[in-house]
């Protein structure tokens, strides 16, 4: 079998259904804001992502990668859940993706196993001028959702791409959480759409690119925390655990509170804060809807920053 004649990017194995076609060779796409979510049993987060991210933006396209946990079902229902399920479109990516580090490495970059092409394919199908990369467990703040639903229409011909800073919430229960205001998570989120904006592959994961003349606009903080559940393994999705310190501060930050939390020592580490919520509110609600909201800035107050 021979790849789909005019393929952008033809898969390794010439499986013609997930060689990737750009959208923009079609001519230029309309005003607006697309994200893409690629998930995987996320169906525990999914209620509080989807409906603040449906606020925020136009439209949503989450690809699922072998979830066995219902994650397309409770993508739908919390979309319908708010009026919008019209605006949700669901995709299936049924191939083993290499897990990042030493196996994404080994991977080519055009098999269907690759970090890199599963995300070309899946932003393959955004259908707007500007596509914003997101995650299953990336929770919008109310402040979150204003700032998205402005840039989404602000950012229209400009070029320019927006990092986003984000803060890590690990979950101990439904009244308790830590969130880590000791390093700055920063990492461009929004992009055209276009040839100078593709998946290539790095050392760890795949890298977005952009051209050096971009304009970069650094979104506040406060606007959206990112869920870790601590009665569930938060790096399945990793080869290794021996981070580099060059090339994955990140994640061997994420590591290390990690470890700590579940060793009993959060308040130990410095920038980390113990979140109690009201009786009745899940601690999620009350980080996005009143702790962030109303917590003095800056909110990283010392400590390098870290971009991905």
């Amino acid at each position: 079998m021979s790849p789909v004649r005019g393929a952008d990017i033809p898969c390794l194995e010439q499986d013609p259904a997930y060689d990737v076609h750009w959208p923009w060779r079609a001519g230029p796409l309309p005003q607006g804001l697309t994200c893409v979510f690629r998930v995987k049993n996320e169906a525990r987060n999914l209620p509080w992502v989807i409906p603040p991210m449906l606020e925020a933006v136009q439209h949503v396209v989450l690809v699922d990668n072998l979830s066995d946990d219902g994650t397309p079902d409770v993508a739908r229902e919390a979309a319908a859940s708010i009026g919008a399920a019209e605006r949700l479109e669901v995709h299936s990516y049924p191939h083993r993706v290499s897990r990042a580090g030493t196996e994404h490495l080994a991977t080519r970059h055009d098999s269907v196993h690759s970090l890199t092409h599963f995300y070309n394919w899946s932003f393959s199908h955004v259908r707007t001028a500007y596509s914003m990369k997101w995650d299953g467990d990336m929770v919008l703040t109310t402040e979150g959702v204003g700032v998205l639903r402005d840039l989404s229409w602000q950012l229209h011909d400009s070029g320019a791409i927006v990092a986003i800073p984000r803060h890590p919430l690990s979950i101990e229960s439904e009244s308790v959480a830590w969130i880590d205001l000791g390093f700055r998570f920063l990492e461009p989120w929004i992009y055209p759409m276009g040839p100078e904006f593709t998946f290539v592959k790095a050392f760890e994961w795949e890298v977005r690119e952009f051209p050096e003349t971009s304009q970069r606009i650094i979104a506040p903080e406060g606007l959206c925390v990112e869920l870790k559940w601590l009665d569930q393994d938060e790096f399945s999705h990793w080869s290794a655990m021996d981070f580099d310190e060059s090339r994955a501060p990140r994640k061997r930050r994420e590591w290390q509170v990690y470890s700590a939390l579940m060793e009993g020592r959060g308040e130990e580490v410095q920038g980390l804060h113990r979140i109690e919520a009201p009786p009745g509110v899940h601690v999620i609600d009350y980080v996005t809807d009143t702790w962030l909201p109303h917590a003095e800035r800056p909110l990283v107050r010392r400590g390098r920053r870290i971009e991905s």
